[in-house]
C-alpha cells in the first residue's frame, strides 16, 4: 500500500511540474494584460522581460497556492535578487553584487514567503534544470529510515544520470530538523550534507539553495563554525527585512 501511495504521489508531482509555463501564461490575454506590475520593472535593462516574469510568478502562485496569493511590491528587491540569481541574469545580478556561481541562502522571519518564492522560481527554468526543493525535516526523517543512504542521495549521488551534471537542491527551513538517529547512531544530517556539498561545489560546481529563519550566529551555534564558514563561501545571502510580516495571516 505504501508503494502504491508513493507512486501516486510521484505521478501527481510530475503533473504539477508540467503545469503552466511562462510562455503559456503570457498568452492568457486580458487577465495577463490588466495585471499591474511595479513601474520600476519596465526600466530594467536586461535580455529578460521582468514584467512578464512578475506576471508569471503572480499567476503561477495563484495556480499553486490559491486565489489569495500575491506578490508584494515591498518585496521587490528580494524578488529581483532571487529571479536574477536563478535565471542567471548577469546584468541585474551584478547590480546586487550576486555571484552567479554561488547558490542562494534566503533568510527571513516565519511566514514572509521564503518557501513559496523558492518553489515558484523553479518554473522559470526548463524542467531538467530546476532545483529540487526538500524540507530539512523531511531529509532528517529519511535518515532515520535509510541511514547514510539518505546522505548519499543528496551528496555523492546528486548527479544527473543523463548528463552527469550536479543536481541543484533547495533545502527548505534549515534549522527546523531534529538531530536524528538510525539504529542508535546520531547524526547532524544537514551539517553532513552541507559539508559534503561544499566539497562538490568546489570540485564540480554543485549549487545548493537554502531557506532558513536562523541568523549567522544561530547557524554557528546549531551546526558549528565549520558549517558557518562554508556557507559564506557557497551562498549569496538574500534577506527579507527582520520586520517582514507574516503573509499567512
Amino acid at each position: 500500500m505504501d508503494g502504491e501511495l508513493e507512486l501516486k504521489t510521484k505521478k501527481l508531482k510530475t503533473e504539477m511540474e508540467k503545469k503552466t509555463t511562462l510562455k503559456e501564461a503570457s498568452n492568457m490575454g486580458k487577465e495577463w494584460n490588466l495585471l499591474k506590475v511595479p513601474a520600476v520593472l519596465r526600466e530594467i535593462e536586461s535580455r529578460f522581460c521582468y514584467t512578464d516574469i512578475w506576471k508569471f510568478l503572480h499567476f503561477k502562485g495563484i495556480e499553486m497556492y490559491g486565489k489569495k496569493f500575491r506578490l508584494y511590491e515591498e518585496d521587490l528587491a528580494v524578488i529581483l535578487q532571487l529571479v536574477s540569481g536563478v535565471i542567471k541574469d548577469e546584468k541585474v545580478a551584478e547590480g546586487f553584487s550576486l555571484d552567479l556561481e554561488k547558490g542562494i541562502m534566503l533568510t527571513g522571519p516565519v511566514g514572509c514567503g521564503k518557501t513559496s518564492l523558492m518553489n515558484l522560481l523553479r518554473y522559470l527554468l526548463p524542467l531538467d534544470f530546476r532545483h529540487r526543493l526538500h524540507t530539512c525535516r523531511e531529509i532528517s526523517f529519511e535518515y532515520s529510515r535509510d541511514g547514510h543512504t539518505a546522505i548519499h542521495r543528496y551528496t555523492k549521488g546528486s548527479f544527473s544520470a543523463k548528463r552527469f551534471d550536479p543536481i541543484i537542491y533547495c533545502f527548505d527551513d534549515l534549522g527546523l530538523e531534529n538531530e536524528t538517529h538510525h539504529y542508535g547512531n546520531s547524526c547532524s544530517v544537514m551539517a553532513e550534507i552541507l559539508l559534503s556539498r561544499y566539497d562538490y561545489y568546489h570540485s564540480f560546481g554543485m549549487l545548493t539553495h537554502l531557506t532558513t529563519n536562523l541568523n549567522s550566529l544561530e547557524i554557528e551555534k546549531q551546526y558549528g563554525v565549520r558549517v558557518r564558514s562554508r556557507l559564506r563561501d557557497m551562498f549569496n545571502l538574500v534577506a527579507f527585512p527582520a520586520d517582514a510580516g507574516d503573509k499567512r495571516k
